[in-house]
């Protein structure tokens, strides 16, 4: 009998999920209601998780939770550490989910809610978990390996090689991107840096509480932990009303990135216990928790969607960014459906956590499964306010007008009516002097949330306070990628420097974490500085190529993950990594061709570069460092594509070989060993 309910459970999931997707789909000419898009999501994620997932675990990679980890081998009370799994949940989440769940599908939404949507369900399910999932396992069973060590020993030195150089080139552009997002996002702004300032000491006195005070009590540290994250929040709050409080955490740009570089530093450096894993622990209550109420006022407004399933924009003309539909909506929507700096924190500080193998189902699969979550929430975010303000905040002064009602004409020709006095009260509403060509994402995320929680919790008067806390939360999402990515760069380093002088490869050798830290610092710190001290150029130049970089990364590791499948003689198995392969490689290479070649300015940096140095008159040295850097951002990019597709190439070698018998599969995973741990925790 229970085995007929469940199944008659599981029929009755897949049927909503599927009468669900077909209204996002299908539904033409009126709005839909936000419910079903949380409806097809939230079916989606439990069959993925309940069946996909098991099939990965049980048929490929055959977990086994009598193996001992390199959490309990190596344990050393710094790096590989025996961690309760839902302290590793929380760690892995606050690690993975960055700017790219919430800022990408609210940049998409130009196209309408039904491409990302529809991106985010299946590339999750069964891309993006199945990377994390994979790649976590495969590196715990390597002692902790880091994914470009991984690609040495399976795909080869020439491989390793050039996913090595190619990674650390991405992460370092990505994490000055993530500190520049920060920077914008905390200056001036005393509530946000008040707030996000009180979480180190609140982690590092939970990180004691753990590991010294009363070992092993999660449940206590976790009530400690939120109670005082919400008076962090509150007391935020109450500081940026206060004029002299106000006054000593309004911090300038500049201040606030050298602080940042402190941060980044102190977070590789120490012990993760006491700070990376409680502080990504704690930001963990803020994400889920508010997600959470972000869900409960979802349902309980249960809002229309105003905007349209397709908008005009999917031609390629769109004012938030240049480009079709396909390639550009698969590469600026990564996080929420694949992301290859998953990959680094499941190959970095995740497997040194990990106490049972079994767990890494949840840790991996789940964990991205709880982004997705965020990313759909975001297009809902993004898809409630009416389409001219959409417009209005994300569109910049060049495309639009800088004058308000210019912008107001320039929209409202479009198709999409707005007025300046609406845009003139949404600002007064939300405590901003204009929403104006305030682009990249992260303000219609604010606004947008801000519309849901003010019509379930505090009506119009708390308007303001849910947008500047919606400010706030993004700026904590970012925030962790910094930390996390820092220490998953400074194991790659110290990996490499290993085969030059064997105690730099030591993990645990402060002189080594010291120097190394140091270095990556310095690294994404330079343009960190650089984007900060001149707002036209450097880093911001390089924005475009977040997402292409962020997807050739995820080709790397589902290269290196098939490549150990088929070496595992699980070849028929290996479309799990296969198909996500090679729809990546279609999508990110064709992506590429068109930012380095296609003939529109808007969307081709050489065609842009070569329209300005076109231009009459004489050059400006603004208008000559964007020239220069357009030109830099093709070259990166065509550097990027030959590294990955030498990586693949690699790869198909590799597998060819073994297929046909003309190469050994052997894989390289550590010896087994029995687990010591008294109880079974997966």
């Amino acid at each position: 009998m229970n085995k007929t309910l469940r199944i008659l459970c599981w029929v009755l999931i897949g049927g909503l999920g599927a009468v669900a997707v077909g209204a996002i789909a299908l539904r033409r000419g009126e709005p839909i209601n936000a419910l079903w898009l949380v409806a097809a999501a939230t079916c989606c994620y439990a069959l993925g998780y309940r069946f996909y997932s098991r099939f990965i675990a049980t048929k490929i990679l055959a977990l086994d939770g009598l193996r001992a980890t390199p959490a309990e081998r190596m344990e050393n009370g710094r790096d590989f550490l025996v961690t309760n799994k839902w302290v590793v949940f929380g760690h892995h989440f606050a690690a993975i989910a960055g700017p790219g769940p919430l800022v990408g599908p609210v940049l998409a939404a130009q196209f309408g809610y039904l491409p990302g949507t529809l991106w985010v369900l299946v590339g999750a399910v069964f891309a993006g978990c199945v990377q994390d999932f994979v790649i976590l396992l495969f590196s715990v069973r390597r002692d902790g390996k880091s994914l470009t060590e991984m690609a040495k020993d399976e795909v080869g030195v020439i491989g390793g090689f050039v996913a090595y150089v190619a990674v650390i080139a991405i992460l370092i552009i990505l994490l000055g991107v993530a500190a520049l997002i920060v920077v914008n996002a905390l200056k001036a702004s005393p509530w946000g840096t008040f707030t996000i300032a009180m979480t180190m000491p609140i982690a590092l006195l939970m990180g004691v509480y753990l590991r010294r005070i009363r070992p092993g009590k999660v449940l206590e540290v976790s009530a400690l932990g939120f109670v005082l994250v919400m008076v962090a929040i509150w007391g935020g709050q109450y500081v940026s009303q206060n004029a002299a409080l106000a006054q000593v955490f309004t911090f300038s740009a500049p201040t606030l990135a050298i602080l940042i570089m402190v941060y980044g530093f102190a977070a590789s450096a120490l012990p993760v216990w006491l700070l990376l894993a409680p502080r990504d622990y704690l930001s963990t209550f803020v994400k889920l928790g508010t997600i959470a109420l972000l869900g409960i006022g979802i349902v309980a407004l249960h809002p229309t969607l105003n905007m349209p399933a397709l908008t005009r924009f999917v031609d390629g003309t769109g004012p938030v960014f240049a480009g079709k539909i396909f390639p550009f909506a698969f590469i600026t929507i990564a996080c929420g459906a694949i992301s290859g700096f998953h990959a680094l924190i499941s190959s970095g500080t995740t497997p040194k956590l990990i106490a049972r193998e079994t767990e890494t189902r949840m840790v991996g699969y789940g964990a991205m499964m709880a982004e997705s979550a965020v990313a759909v929430m975001a297009i809902i975010a993004a898809s409630v306010m009416q389409p001219g303000v959409y417009f209005a905040i994300n569109s910049p002064a060049g495309i639009v007008g800088q004058a308000p009602v210019t912008a107001a004409a320039t929209i409202s020709s479009w198709g999409f009516p707005v007025t300046t006095a609406q845009m003139q009260a949404l600002a007064h509403a939300v405590g901003e002097q204009t929403l104006y060509n305030r682009t990249g994402g992260a303000p219609a995320f604010a606004v947008g949330m801000a519309h849901i929680f003010s019509h379930t919790l505090g009506g119009e008067t708390l308007m303001a306070l849910w947008y500047h806390f919606a400010i706030m939360f993004e700026a904590l999402f970012i925030l962790t990628i910094l930390d996390a990515g820092t220490r998953v760069a400074r194991f790659m380093v110290q990996d490499a420097l290993g085969h030059l002088y064997k105690p730099l490869g030591r993990t645990s050798w402060y002189p080594s974490i010291l120097a190394t830290s140091a270095l990556i610092v310095a690294a994404w710190g330079y343009f960190l500085w650089q984007g900060v001290k001149d707002p036209l150029g450097g880093i911001n130049s390089l924005w475009p190529l977040f997402g292409i970089s962020n997807q050739l990364l995820a080709t790397v590791a589902l290269c290196v993950a098939t490549t150990i499948i088929v070496k595992m003689h699980r070849a028929k198995y290996a479309a799990v990594t296969l198909v996500p392969l090679a729809w990546l490689v279609a999508v990110t290479f064709t992506a590429s061709w068109h930012k380095m070649f296609d003939p529109n300015p808007r969307v081709g940096f050489l065609a842009q570069a070569r329209v300005l140095a076109a231009a009459p008159g004489p050059m400006t040295s603004a208008t000559a460092r964007v020239i220069f850097n357009n030109r830099l951002d093709a070259a990166v990019t065509g550097i990027l594509v030959v590294m990955v597709t030498l990586v693949l190439v690699e790869s198909a070698r590799q597998w060819t070989g073994i297929l046909s018998g003309a190469r050994e599969a052997r894989i390289k995973e550590s010896p087994f060993v029995r687990t010591r741990l008294a109880e079974e925790r997966g």
